[in-house]
């Protein structure tokens, strides 16, 4: 199982998106003593990223096989007790871009919940600038890239007047190990996403958000209800649910479709179930934007591109 899972991130998330994850997920899913230690750890915490990144924090190689699988084996006692201890929270305030129109097109002005916030850089949409193709909406800093299809783009951002996030450890932008982690969750290769990390970081602490240690089930309806009166309640999430088993899965959908306002899911295709969706237009990784439990577009993972459905 732990060998299948890495074979296939190497080819569904990393192939064409860090050479570097690729080869190395590729020689885990074959090093037979990796996979034994990996072993030791609950299902849950094997997974290529939370391995890859901890190996980071901890100053390891990732760039070449065999010396990360030495690093690995003679670190181990140092690697598993974080794993244990830590979840991976890649907070990309990319993410936003495939979010922005949707936020958008809703009635104004919006009251933020974002489940697994992470340090909640995506919870400030309305100060980033994003540019789709030629195309540029807003004037705040990181200005975020995303190719988009078949859609037709807001003239401005959306109006946010309360932000809120909810986490099962949420991270302090203002904390240099906190940030620490967030970058060593970053893919080697992809420097531009560790300077838009610090941009964001700059956006978040200049004004906090509210962020509540919380489950995403039990949490919700008590936080939502914060919400000033007269903003249209939002609660979304991003790359959150594929961590959670699927009763629970189902359990806090069924709690957010029972909140006032409006659920946007951003999610790995399968991971929440949809009546119907159109043929993936290409291979690799893609997810799901769905509004109120409509599908709406394809997404890659961190908001790099936006396929509009037809």
């Amino acid at each position: 199982m732990t060998a299948e899972m890495y074979a296939e991130f190497a080819v569904r998330e990393a192939r064409e998106v860090s050479p570097v994850y690729e080869r190395l997920a590729s020689a885990v899913s074959r090093d037979e003593v990796l996979l034994g230690l990996l072993a030791g750890l609950p299902a849950a915490k094997r997974q290529p990223n939370l391995l890859f990144g901890v190996v980071r924090l901890l100053g390891g190689p990732v760039e070449h096989p065999a010396e990360f699988h030495d690093f690995a084996v003679a670190h181990w006692p140092e690697i598993e007790a974080e794993m244990r201890v830590r979840i991976t929270q890649t907070n990309e305030a990319g993410r936003c871009a495939v979010l922005l129109p949707l936020l958008a097109a809703l009635p104004q002005p919006l009251a933020l919940l974002e489940v697994g916030a992470s340090a909640g850089l995506c919870l400030y949409p309305d100060r980033y600038g994003y540019r789709y193709g030629d195309r540029a909406v807003g004037t705040g800093e990181p200005v975020l890239t995303c190719a988009a299809t078949d859609l037709t783009l807001p003239a401005e951002p959306p109006r946010v007047v309360w932000r809120a996030g909810l986490d099962l450890n949420p991270l302090d932008v203002t904390d240099p190990a906190d940030i620490g982690w967030l970058d060593a969750l970053i893919w080697p290769e992809h420097e531009h996403r560790r300077a838009r990390l610090r941009a964001a970081a700059a956006v978040v602490a200049a004004e906090p958000p509210l962020l509540v240690r919380g489950d995403l089930v039990d949490a919700p309806p008590a936080l939502a209800a914060q919400a000033p009166a007269g903003a249209i309640l939002v609660v979304f999430h991003t790359s959150v649910l594929h961590l959670v088993p699927e009763p629970r899965r189902a359990a806090f959908a069924a709690v957010v479709s029972g909140l006032p306002g409006h659920w946007i899911a951003n999610e790995g295709a399968g991971v929440l179930a949809y009546d119907a969706l159109p043929p993936p237009p290409t291979a690799g990784s893609l997810h799901v934007l769905a509004l109120d439990g409509r599908p709406m577009a394809w997404t890659r993972s961190h908001g790099e591109e936006l396929i509009w459905f037809s």
